[in-house]
């Protein structure tokens, strides 16, 4: 017989078992709760994607197509930025719309989209229809949503103001210079010489960047040129490498001209990029491009150089004794081009664009692919011509020289064109889009 401590325990001992039994045990520990991610659209591509194919569409100019490029990459960057700037990330500078009035809650990616969409629509209003679909794609991929919603207007809103920025900008109407006459002179009218009145997008003066001008007629550099481009150039030689290599950068009207490679190059960049970076990059790449074309055409108007194919047809007439006539002369590519020779617009093209990539992702050589608008076939895959460069400087030499091959340009006028694309990019990546406060270099690259 137990003790009345012991009945007291087994009473205690009682009430716990049915507290065991009659509660249910906890189930442990609550699972972790999961967001899905918010699905990509890659706005930056799929619009940078459209802009190239409403260029190719309206056959615009070089000129033109780079403008459009950097109203569509300002629209995007300053839609995305806006709002980033609105959490209270760190601010940047913007290009063309400053972030007031930019929503904090609202999705960058639907912001992108819309402002791309705003500039393109009122760009090229013949494409609407087109363009209308695509966007309404996006959106429906994205979702609906008051961050969606909020997101769009604010893009719909950053495009029209960029649109409106750039209105009267001097980029129209069209200009014509005359035809001109005797030695050294480019002797047809050429249209599109308003664009050396264009206001900048980015840097501050255009002015500083115009081109040296070519060698004088008489001198030994010109007389040194005059045979590099007179061996190389000449239809008369076969020569089927160099001729493929003219074709693969030509890129008439119908492509996205040469502002359009860089683009694509842009592109094909395997680096991946959050929104706000590659909006950014973008950006400094499309204004690179249109701002290079100013002094590109200022230096053109002002200089008014012949082509090497009159230059050689005619070579009695410019004094040169180191120089000879050939009257039976014919470039490679065929043609004497449309506009001055001086300075060679493919290069100054190309030296931005590639000067902007190397800078923005602090290394030039980056391995990547390219098959140009105007690319020949592969005979051995019926395919157009796919290549592989080492660079992005390495893609801008091919470009340039392949002017040279072409009998387009003289070999000075590459030279001098690829470094005024390099000096117009540094004055961007070293000026524009950068932190407000914080760090905004390492070395020479911009953060």
């Amino acid at each position: 017989m137990g003790t009345g401590t012991d009945s007291g325990q087994g009473f205690l001992m009682n009430k716990l078992f049915m507290l065991l039994v009659l509660i249910p045990p906890l189930a442990g520990p609550p699972p972790a709760v999961t967001f899905a991610a918010p699905p990509d659209v890659d706005a930056v591509r799929g619009w940078n994607e459209a802009a190239l194919e409403a260029v190719r569409v309206h056959r615009a100019s070089d000129a033109d197509a780079a403008r459009t490029y950097a109203m569509v990459n300002a629209g995007m960057y300053d839609a995305v930025n806006g709002i980033a700037t609105a959490r209270g990330d760190r601010a940047r500078g913007f290009a063309l719309r400053d972030p007031k009035g930019a929503p904090p809650h609202g999705d960058q990616q639907a912001a992108a989209l819309a402002a791309a969409h705003t500039v393109l629509t009122r760009l090229y209003p013949a494409q609407a229809e087109g363009l209308k679909e695509r966007l309404a794609g996006d959106l429906a991929r994205l979702g609906g949503g008051p961050r969606v919603a909020a997101g769009r207007a604010w893009g719909e809103a950053v495009g029209r103001d960029v649109v409106a920025a750039r209105e009267g900008d001097g980029s129209y109407p069209v200009e014509t210079q005359p035809a001109g006459s005797g030695p050294g002179v480019f002797g047809q009218a050429w249209s599109g010489v308003q664009y050396r009145n264009m206001k900048p997008f980015a840097i501050a003066d255009a002015a500083p960047y115009v081109g040296s001008g070519p060698p004088p007629l008489g001198s030994l550099d010109y007389a040194a040129a005059f045979a590099g481009v007179r061996l190389l150039g000449d239809a008369a030689i076969p020569d089927v490498g160099k001729s493929a290599v003219y074709q693969y950068w030509a890129l008439p009207a119908g492509t996205a001209q040469p502002p359009g490679e860089w683009i694509k190059i842009a592109l094909s960049v395997q680096r991946p990029l959050p929104p706000a970076d590659k909006s950014r990059l973008f950006a400094l790449l499309g204004m690179a491009l249109a701002d290079t074309s100013i002094p590109t055409v200022m230096t053109k108007f002002t200089y008014r150089h012949w082509r090497p194919q009159p230059a050689i047809q005619q070579a009695d007439t410019d004094g040169n004794p180191y120089t000879e006539r050939d009257e039976t002369w014919r470039a490679r590519a065929g043609g004497m081009g449309s506009s001055p020779e001086y300075i060679s617009g493919h290069s100054s093209f190309s030296g931005a664009g590639a000067a902007v990539l190397a800078g923005f992702f602090c290394a030039d050589r980056i391995l990547f692919t390219l098959v140009t608008d105007s690319a020949p076939v592969d005979p051995a895959t019926g395919q157009p011509w796919r290549r592989r460069f080492p660079g992005f400087s390495a893609a801008a030499a091919d470009a340039g020289r392949s002017r040279v091959l072409g009998g387009q340009h003289f070999g000075f006028s590459n030279v001098d064109g690829l470094a005024m694309g390099r000096d117009v990019a540094a004055e961007i990546l070293a000026t524009r889009l950068l932190l407000k406060s914080g760090p905004t270099h390492a070395g020479a690259c911009p953060r």
